[in-house]
């Protein structure tokens, strides 16, 4: 470790290297390496040059791989176990704001002083061992190696380790005999990397499953479990389908993370958890009684109600536009700019998504499930709850979409998912609002980060085109011409002269009203003036399309 540099410098040194492992400008530059059994034999030299061969194998696992649910999954998973007392590591991507989030031990993110110690005792092994036949592993690969260095050492008890894309050549698979395998709901996604076909996509994820190691999977399209059925018979393994979870057998509690699509994740997290235990001669030991198909063990629930992962369902209410210039604000102004943040990008994520947004503005979920961006507390109490809903009352609530997709995303599909799962709720938004994310792909940013401020050279070409799809989509014709030159800022407002019109706008009854910002921070500082200045009108903001947006949401409301 560089002992003799201040931490945060250190913390930025090791993000710095970690950058230079990127080896793509775009995801869509990864195709050869995805393919490439090339990359899981380099792996295992890796694994080699670390000493953790045998190590590695000693691991107690628990590999989850999925289209859509898999780090709720392993979540999920980790916060069952943790309640029943064992030491647990978990290993999810991508993060949303901070590189450490990737790596949890004992349910919380590991601390920036063990991450720089492993990160640098990997990182100096490695780089002595390079070759010209054998270079730098790439970013997602060097996250795997220190996951393992981490969960070794920290010697955790079991480690659930979510697959980072498609499965059969994902850096994970080095994994040769977990104790369970589990594979969430399968969707198209990723088809440049994975194949065109819901086929082709299972055949991938499939790949994690191995000789005697038993298997779950959830209800699948009857395309995707053909394949993963097959690939069970051909291994000779069990595959059990886990049904989704049974409100009537939570015992009145919630799930720790909101939408009805968690009983599907949370119900394979149970089965994957006892599969676990059995395994390990951990069951009869924890539950003497043994287990009761009508119940599910308390340490169980316990966990199902307290797990947590971000950017997927949460919900801030943002201090920042109530707290401002307070003395002027009445007591009821808590909560009229609230963000729901899914990073849901593939459509049937999406669609999920809006399910679970319509649901709660609709007030069919009368649990808050949520934080303050000022003061993070998942458990409000009955007093704060008691003023949000007489807030709620008093005021016109309009939704707002805060919306960006990587380009190699089908807006055109998932547009029509959003909108028509929420119309049918009777759920419209009054406005859009493209935006460009801060993050780069290039490079591995912390909470302390520095994000470029520069928004006269920023490329919205992308975030125009999505504007006049969405309105295509809403209207039947593209807007009016815009172009990135509309876009200049007036410097003394901070705000477009375009927006003047939107702005004004807001308490008005037309629907489907879009814009391009130049800037996050200009959307959110534009999102704070408008429940400041029209006190009798809440914003209700889904956040969603890319998880990065979401981490950058969060960056930005936290400060």
């Amino acid at each position: 470790m560089r002992n003799n540099l201040p931490q945060s410098s250190s913390y930025e040194s090791a993000l710095e290297a970690l950058s230079s492992l990127i080896t793509q400008k775009s995801r869509g530059a990864m195709t050869p390496v995805i393919r490439s059994k090339t990359k899981l034999e380099r792996m295992r030299k890796y694994i080699e040059i670390l000493d953790l061969v045998e190590c590695v194998k000693k691991l107690k696992i628990i590999h989850v791989a999925g289209t859509k649910g898999k780090g709720s999954t392993c979540t999920f998973s980790e916060a069952i176990l943790r309640e029943c007392g064992l030491r647990t590591g978990l290993f999810t991507s991508p993060h949303l704001i901070d590189v450490r989030e990737r790596f949890r031990i004992n349910g919380l993110d590991i601390s920036e002083d063990k991450f720089l110690h492993y990160f640098w005792a990997c990182w100096r092994q490695l780089k002595e061992s390079v070759t010209e036949h054998l270079p730098m592993p790439a970013l997602f690969q060097f996250l795997t190696l220190l996951a393992f260095k981490i969960f070794i050492d920290e010697e955790v008890d079991v480690a659930i380790i979510e697959v980072g894309l498609g499965g059969m050549y994902d850096s994970t698979n080095v994994i040769e005999e977990p104790i369970v395998c589990g594979i969430t709901s399968l969707g198209m996604d990723h088809m440049e990397l994975l194949g065109n076909s819901l086929s082709q996509i299972a055949s991938h994820k499939a790949g994690i499953l191995k000789p005697r190691v038993p298997a779950f999977t959830v209800p699948q399209l009857p395309e995707a479990m053909d394949v993963i059925q097959n690939k069970a018979r051909e291994l000779m393994i069990p595959l059990e389908v886990a049904e989704p979870l049974d409100h009537k057998k939570l015992d009145g509690l919630k799930l720790g993370m909101s939408g009805d699509h968690q009983l599907v994740n949370s119900g394979l997290a149970v089965s994957l958890c006892k599969c676990w235990l059995q395994r390990t001669g951990n069951w009869e030991r924890m539950f003497l009684n043994g287990f009761k198909v009508a119940k599910i063990p308390d340490a169980f629930l316990r966990g199902l109600s307290t797990a947590n992962l971000s950017g997927r369902a949460q919900t801030v209410y943002d201090c920042y536009a109530s707290s401002f210039n307070s003395s002027t604000q009445s007591e009821n102004s808590n909560g009229d700019l609230i963000f729901y943040l899914d990073g849901a990008h593939s459509p049937e994520s999406m669609e999920a998504c809006a399910n679970w947004f319509s649901s709660v503005v609709k007030g069919n979920h009368k649990s808050l499930h949520c934080f303050s961006a000022e003061n993070v507390d998942r458990d409000s109490g009955k007093d704060d709850v008691k003023v949000l809903q007489e807030a709620e009352s008093t005021k016109l609530s309009k939704q707002i979409l805060l919306f960006n997709c990587m380009e190699m995303r089908d807006p055109e599909i998932l547009f029509p998912r959003l909108v028509n799962t929420c119309a049918s709720s009777g759920v419209h938004f009054s406005k859009a609002l493209f935006v460009p994310t801060m993050s780069t792909y290039s490079k591995v940013s912390s909470s302390n980060s520095v994000t470029s401020s520069d928004i006269i050279n920023k490329d919205l070409s992308w975030q125009l085109n999505l504007q006049k799809l969405w309105e295509k989509i809403m209207h039947g014709k593209e807007p009016d011409s815009i172009s990135e030159k509309d876009l200049k800022l007036d410097h003394e407002r901070g705000l477009p002269p375009l927006y003047e019109d939107f702005h004004s706008s807001l308490s008005d009854n037309k629907f489907s009203g879009s814009a391009v910002m130049p800037s996050l921070p200009l959307a959110i500082n534009w999102l704070r003036d408008c429940v400041r200045e029209s006190p009798s009108i809440r914003l209700q903001v889904l956040v969603t399309g890319s998880l990065h947006l979401v981490g950058d949401v969060l960056k930005l409301i936290k400060r």
